[in-house]
């Protein structure tokens, strides 16, 4: 679930990096920030950032949230069903870079403003798509996704250059929270709009209205220019020229690096590759479980006879609402959990934090696959388990890109990060809706339809989740065997 998290995180924990060289009695190089607006402009500006934030995750997860109407729309698949978001996170993944050149060169309130406008009126017109034209609407959803690419990768940078070293940790921190509660608002708005209007259409029409008004706020209350000058920019920057600032503001020493060298390098550093093929486990069932979990959870409870089949207009909506809540919830709670158990046990254990990643995710996978066990026989149990599931997930996002910035020199950082979206969205969360939707296809092919086979198929593909977590945490655990030496490396 995500945008780019690493994006939004590296800044982060820059802070944290500084104060740990403060308490080294380290002199830290100062970035000069002059300011030419008051704070109260720049909180406003953070504001309607942080509305764009959420109107963007919401966006990404309204089709989940309905899966089950538009399945139904259609007459689609699960295979055909889980290309809608595999598109999406495709094209997402493609435009994410070339936003990220095009806003360190132009003006970024503008990119900002046509990206908001862009994926708006796309969704909107998604929602008078009829039944015959599928693959129109499948369509919609990657432009949705380019557009989403545009604000993800270009929101961050401009919260970097309004504030100084200390306070734009925090409003960060704030900007990174609308990530989860944005996703979880996602399932919650179209299961809301479906169940009230009784047509799942109507969902694609709310949001546009939000687009509107966040647009007129940026027009109205973000600058025009913005003065770059802050090395966390830089650091979010995907490029080839990496800046370093003077004791003078705006004065910089640029040094270009070879492309190539810098990826044979990273291609080596044993951290690096172990903790990017983590990470790409994490998005791998991060994806698959946004996509597929509220609708294997209604087949569950048509299984066990709590509800009905979907044979009327508009299907039951409850189980969006729910595991909209959950995301919201264990998105908050482990991203914060995480970061306080990284700082703790640092202070005991150099390899603390590849290890709290395995940890975490090694009781994620059993988690979802006692969830996925008992769902037949207790809703309420696997409720439980998926949300234990889910927190435990979560708490990794924060510590896995820690130990990107310290395992990598600063200077191959930004083409580390870039090389880390990649692979994770290449491998993790592009392919695995489709992935889980062909493989409960197959096994519906072989055996007879019925409502017990059309469960059983999305139980046993969601089984592939459980084993892709653990093989992450054997990704993480291998990364505590090079941490120490990896990160001295980098030092150096």
């Amino acid at each position: 679930e995500h945008e780019d998290m690493s994006l939004l995180l590296q800044p982060l924990f820059e802070g944290q990096s500084y104060g740990a060289a403060a308490a080294d009695g380290t002199q830290c190089p100062s970035v000069a920030v002059p300011r030419n607006s008051p704070a109260k402009r720049d909180c406003l500006v953070v504001a309607v950032l942080c509305f764009g934030n959420l109107i963007n995750f919401i966006d990404w997860f309204i089709v989940p949230g309905i899966l089950l109407d538009i399945q139904k729309y259609f007459g689609l698949s699960d295979g055909k069903t889980g290309l809608l978001q595999t598109v999406f996170t495709l094209c997402y993944m493609l435009a994410a870079p070339i936003f990220g050149y095009l806003g360190d060169r132009y003006n970024r309130k503008i990119i900002l403003g046509a990206g908001i406008f862009f994926w708006s009126g796309v969704t909107l017109g998604s929602s008078f798509i009829t039944q015959s034209h599928y693959r129109i609407f499948v369509l919609s959803r990657g432009l949705v996704g380019i557009g989403s690419a545009s604000y993800s990768t270009i929101a961050p940078t401009i919260i970097a250059d309004l504030f100084e070293e200390g306070k734009r940790t925090t409003v960060l921190s704030i900007f990174y929270i609308f990530i989860p509660v944005g996703s979880g608002c996602g399932y919650m708005l179209a299961a809301g709009m479906a169940k009230s209007t009784g047509d799942w259409h109507w969902a694609f029409r709310v949001t546009p209205c939000m687009g509107g008004l966040a647009l007129l706020l940026l027009i109205l209350l973000v600058p025009h220019k913005i003065q770059r000058k802050t090395a966390a920019h830089r650091a979010l920057s995907i490029s080839g020229m990496i800046g370093r600032a003077d004791e003078k503001p705006d004065v910089y020493r640029a040094t270009r690096t070879s492309w190539f060298r810098d990826v044979g390098s990273l291609v080596k550093n044993c951290s690096f590759v172990c903790s990017s093929l983590g990470l790409t486990a994490m998005a791998f069932v991060t994806g698959a479980l946004g996509m597929w979990m509220p609708l294997f959870l209604h087949r569950a409870q048509v299984v066990q006879g709590l509800v009905p089949p979907c044979l009327q207009d508009s299907c039951n909506s409850s189980n969006s609402l729910i595991f909209g809540g959950i995301t919201i919830g264990t998105g908050i709670l482990g991203i914060i959990a995480g970061a306080e158990a990284a700082r703790r046990l640092r202070k005991i254990n150099n390899k603390a934090d590849p290890l709290i990643c395995a940890t975490s995710m090694f009781i994620s996978a059993l988690c979802l696959y006692i969830a996925l066990m008992v769902a037949q026989t207790n809703i309420l149990s696997t409720f439980i388990f998926i949300a234990f599931g889910e927190l435990f997930l979560s708490v990794n996002w924060a510590v896995v890109t820690d130990i990107l910035l310290y395992v990598v020199a600063p200077r191959r950082q930004s083409t580390a990060i870039a090389l880390q979206i990649l692979v994770s969205h290449l491998l993790g969360d592009a392919g695995s809706p489709y992935l889980i939707g062909a493989i409960s296809n197959a096994i519906q092919a072989r055996n007879v339809p019925s409502l017990q086979w059309s469960f059983r198929s999305m139980q046993y593909s969601f089984v592939t989740c459980a084993f892709v977590g653990v093989f992450g945490g054997g990704f993480f655990l291998l990364t505590s065997f090079y941490v120490e030496e990896d990160r001295k490396e980098a030092q150096r």
